[in-house]
């Protein structure tokens, strides 16, 4: 994704099991099914990058601020 075409949401995803997979129905018409394990690994992604975003955004307006990629 590239930044000048970056859509950020502020709704969140409606996520849901489903004959033994998960649903995730989201903005702009996401709409996918992951396995129990993918499921997992992603909940843990979503919540390390949460953090560091949350930590972005308040830190933004400080000079001494970095960004790790």
């Amino acid at each position: 994704m590239t930044d000048d075409k970056k859509i950020v949401y502020d709704e969140p995803s409606t996520v849901r099991a489903m004959d033994g997979c998960v649903a995730l129905d989201g903005p702009d018409n996401v709409d996918i099914a992951m396995t129990p394990e993918a499921a997992e690994e992603t909940s843990d992604r979503l919540a390390d990058e949460a953090i560091r975003a949350r930590g972005q955004r308040r830190l933004k307006n400080y000079p001494h601020r970095g960004e790790r990629d």
